[in-house]
């Protein structure tokens, strides 16, 4: 019976293993503020803020699907929804979302 366990494991989908990308302040910043379900607020209690001369960076480390959705849970940001967008802001998140389409264009089979 042992042949059969192990190639049951072999079908199933590997977990998916933390990243840590760094998430721009203002994205972070707006993250804060907004509703978030508890995996993704923890992700962001965790990171850690690598200050950059005015500005300052959240290193995160989660999983791949919770990167897609802080992501696109800061789609306000880029003027989405008839928000004001500010170029500061719009860039922010397209840094995150460069960072994040990274992970996905990387990943092999």
């Amino acid at each position: 019976m042992p042949e059969h366990t192990a190639a049951g494991r072999e079908d199933a989908p590997a977990p998916e293993l933390p990243v840590t990308l760094d998430m721009p302040g203002r994205v972070a910043g707006f993250l804060r503020t907004a509703e978030l379900e508890s995996a993704e607020r923890s992700v962001l209690d965790r990171g850690v803020t690598v200050r950059h001369g005015q500005g300052y960076t959240l290193r995160v480390s989660a999983v791949p699907a919770v990167h897609r959705q802080l992501l696109a849970r800061c789609q306000p940001l880029d003027g989405a929804q008839g928000a004001p967008a500010y170029p500061a802001q719009r860039m922010a998140r397209r840094a995150y979302e460069n960072r994040v389409n990274a992970l996905t264009s990387t990943a092999g089979p």
